[in-house]
């Protein structure tokens, strides 16, 4: 922990983070998009695309085939997801369904005119809301323990220099102590998740029927790190957080804290090899009858072992908050 002058602008980082990303020249701000800094399993695969779709489907069944279905992506980026989605949907559902893009940034050129492009998610959806890495970019405050063993707000510049600030109280205290109580040892971290759960909640009022479903990097309460999780993205690597708008800054989300029963947390694994997503390889007889097809199953299986890789994407969180009908990853 680094000391300033006086006169310099020290804030929390909740408030540093929220300016950096989407303030104006903020780093969402940008005309690249997170593809420029970082590979998500959009990214990495058209075989998560499908996946969602698949679970389109199954919401679709669930609701009884409505004459419009609604699919939400929250967090767009350049609209990838909901494009992809559109895609690997069978003709019959993608007929009736009306996709929507929610992100900050402006649409994009040339974008599919199927997708609505919104700066907030529809005030009613009937059908699937995805977010794929939104919550861990809805900016949280840092504490610290002192060396009397109370936990403080961190504050930061501009620059990334840190010093704490008050003992956190109220509902950030309360939120702490239920869901990430920290020991009293000199220099232990966390992120208070409350704007997280809140954030959660809000998009949570908008689905009349069907399913919402949060994926990101989590932890629970028998997992929070000692440190805690803030880090910074810049063209592809970690880098140290500064909220200066030249890289994104990122905390893991406490998926747990969001869930509102009946919700369920499963590992993108779990979730994507229960919507047809193996990673198995092909049998080595293809080889022979269709090299082709072999070569194309391979790629696939590659592709697929690395969505549900353990130690990387594999272990991310989807968060399933199903509203008025089964859970269709149940079964």
């Amino acid at each position: 922990m680094t000391g300033g002058t006086a006169g310099e602008e020290w804030r929390g980082w909740r408030a540093a983070a929220q300016d950096a990303l989407y303030g104006p020249g903020g780093f969402y701000r940008g005309p690249e998009g997170p593809a420029g800094h970082f590979r998500t399993s959009v990214h990495a695969s058209p075989l998560f695309a499908g996946a969602v779709a698949r679970l389109l489907c199954r919401v679709d069944e669930a609701l009884g085939r409505p004459a419009e279905l609604d699919l939400v992506d929250m967090a767009a980026g350049r609209g990838e997801l909901v494009l992809g989605v559109l895609s690997a949907l069978p003709c019959d559902v993608a007929a009736r369904t009306r996709a929507y893009a929610v992100e900050i940034a402006d649409r994009p050129p040339g974008l599919d005119h199927r997708v609505e492009w919104l700066a907030e998610p529809p005030a009613h959806v009937t059908g699937l809301l995805f977010a794929n890495e939104w919550l861990d970019n809805v900016p949280v405050d840092v504490v610290e323990v002192d060396p009397a063993g109370v936990p403080r707000l961190v504050l930061v510049r501009p620059d990334g220099t840190e010093r704490l600030g008050e003992p956190v109280s109220g509902a950030q205290a309360s939120w702490l102590a239920r869901w990430w109580p920290l020991p009293s040892e000199e220099g232990a971290r966390a992120e208070i998740g409350l704007p997280r759960d809140t954030a959660w909640a809000a998009v949570l009022d908008g689905v009349d029927r069907g399913l919402a479903v949060a994926v990101d990097y989590t932890h629970t309460t028998d997992t929070r790190p000692s440190f805690g999780t803030l880090t910074g993205y810049r063209e592809g690597r970690a880098t140290a957080p500064v909220p200066d708008g030249s890289c994104d800054i990122t905390a893991h989300v406490a998926l747990d804290a969001c869930a509102v029963a009946p919700a369920r947390v499963l590992t993108q694994r779990e979730a994507l090899r229960a919507l047809g997503v193996t990673g198995a390889r092909p049998p080595l007889a293809l080889a022979s009858t269709d090299p082709a097809a072999y070569v194309h199953a391979l790629a696939s299986a590659g592709q697929a072992a690395e969505l549900t890789a353990a130690g990387g994407l594999g272990d991310f969180g989807w968060l399933l908050q199903p509203v008025g009908i089964p859970d269709p990853l149940t079964g």
